[in-house]
């Protein structure tokens, strides 16, 4: 039997302090969204260094994003039962020590074996970055700071390549993960500026454990191996399918199940999760098929190539914010199927729009696809993680992870498919339309709250009466 978290701060911690834990929450998340693009860049190094391997190097960045995937809807689950800032905490304690693992590695296995334990950290600190957050600002800040949340992940994405290429120019790969060292230290010196949390006095089951962390190594594997063997790959994505539908069998009495199906109730939630994994799904193969269109496409280099991909994350940057204040102003629906349609429109502007000689079609596209991805996710970030309980806090934050993770593996799968079948001169093309109809798709779902919005707006205006 579950009971009601004690909130020692209803509504948020005092000024100054919350801004303080703001920052530390921030930095924090800086942290984990940083690894994750600097490691992307130091493969080719960690190959040359290690004697590995291209196609074995790639598991330094498989083996992180799939604890990742594992970690979330447990961590969510516990950080509930323990307290959200003490399992927050002990998952950047993780992740740090981890980092100093990925430093001192001499061999791909210890690298990878690091990384995996990392991500299992980072799916704590995912998951219950949103919790810490809802007990430390104030309700009417939270769709302001969910913006600010929002600008720093595309600030830090665009940022890592540049700050990787840069420690790579004057160090070698592991500085890249020693610089999370200091970070991870800052962060647990200041946790205590963090609202405290008491937990709710709950039972995890073992085989609900087991059953999660099979389901998504099943998907994660199936997903990775679907191209190159469509067999294999489909029966290990049917057997994920399985293993969720055994979890969902055991935890089917559960007042607060792992996999949030109370929380699915709810239609506000339910389509915001739906809504984030076709846009997720939509923005991956956009953001992966772009750069094949740039080099393949237009014959540009590796460098131009990157800078023209700039402006999508900085259009990111700067309507995240506004969107979180417009979210706080009017109905999310209509916020979330505008940046849809916006992110639809920019997309496939740029598959289907002719080159010109300045590429300026391409440059507008992808703003407007920057600015749509950036009007979408804020507010639907903002009502996915509003319509819980402020006790299920982490069992959303954990959602909201695991809807973007499994849409950003969705993307991926996709976009190897298309090259699978599509010959390579058209593949970002079809890739960049396929993209479009995800995001449309994602338009429309959002749509459907609109009537539940309605209701639930003329209900609090009849109680206000």
């Amino acid at each position: 039997m579950s009971q009601t978290i004690l909130e020692p701060h209803a509504d948020g911690l005092p000024s100054p302090r919350r801004y303080f834990a703001v920052g530390v929450l921030l930095l924090t998340l800086v942290l984990v969204v940083l690894d994750g693009a600097i490691a992307n860049i130091a493969l080719p190094s960690i190959a040359s260094s290690l004697n590995a391997s291209p196609s074995d190097t790639v598991w330094v960045i498989s083996s992180y994003q799939l604890a990742v995937l594992v970690a979330l809807l447990p961590c969510g689950a516990i950080g509930e039962m323990l307290g959200a800032r003490r399992v927050f905490l002990a998952g950047v304690a993780l992740f740090t020590l981890a980092s100093a693992a990925c430093t001192f590695s001499t061999t791909l296995e210890m690298l990878v074996a690091a990384r995996f334990v990392q991500g299992l950290g980072g799916g704590a600190i995912m998951a219950l970055g949103i919790m810490n957050m809802r007990f430390s600002v104030p309700h009417r800040l939270l769709g302001t700071i969910i913006g600010i949340n929002a600008m720093t992940v595309a600030i830090s994405s665009a940022a890592g390549p540049g700050i990787a290429g840069a420690i790579l120019a004057v160090a070698s790969w592991p500085w890249l993960f020693a610089v999370n060292i200091p970070l991870g230290i800052i962060v647990l010196a200041s946790g205590a500026l963090l609202a405290p949390s008491r937990g709710v006095a709950r039972k995890l089951d073992g085989r609900a454990l087991v059953a999660n962390a099979l389901m998504f190594v099943l998907f994660f594997v199936g997903a990775d191996r679907i191209a190159e063997a469509p067999v294999s790959g489909g029966l290990l994505i049917a057997g994920s399918v399985a293993c969720l539908v055994t979890l969902l069998r055991i935890e089917r009495k559960s007042t607060a199940p792992i996999v949030p199906t109370d929380l699915f109730a709810a239609p506000a939630f339910r389509f915001s999760a739906i809504a984030s994994v076709c846009c997720f799904t939509g923005q991956t193969l956009g953001v992966i098929a772009l750069p094949f269109y740039l080099q393949h496409g237009l014959g540009m280099t590796a460098t131009e190539a990157g800078l023209y991909m700039m402006p999508w994350p900085a259009a990111v940057a700067v309507i995240a914010p506004i969107s979180g204040r417009l979210a706080d102003r009017m109905k999310t629906a209509w916020l979330c199927a505008v940046g849809g349609i916006l992110l639809a429109i920019g997309l496939i502007g740029v598959g289907l729009l002719p080159d010109d000689p300045h590429h300026v079609a391409f440059i507008v596209g992808t703003v407007v696809a920057g600015l749509g991805f950036g009007l979408f996710q804020t507010p639907n970030n903002r009502i996915l993680l509003l319509s819980a309980p402020k006790a299920r806090s982490g069992a959303a934050g954990a959602m909201q992870g695991t809807a973007r993770l499994t849409g950003q593996t969705l993307g991926a799968i996709a976009m190897a498919i298309t090259f699978s079948v599509v010959p390579l001169t058209v593949a970002p093309e079809v890739a960049l339309v396929l993209a479009a109809a995800f995001a449309a798709v994602a338009a429309v779902v959002s749509l459907g709250r609109v009537r539940h919005e309605t209701e639930g707006w003329n209900t609090a205006m009849g109680s206000a009466a």
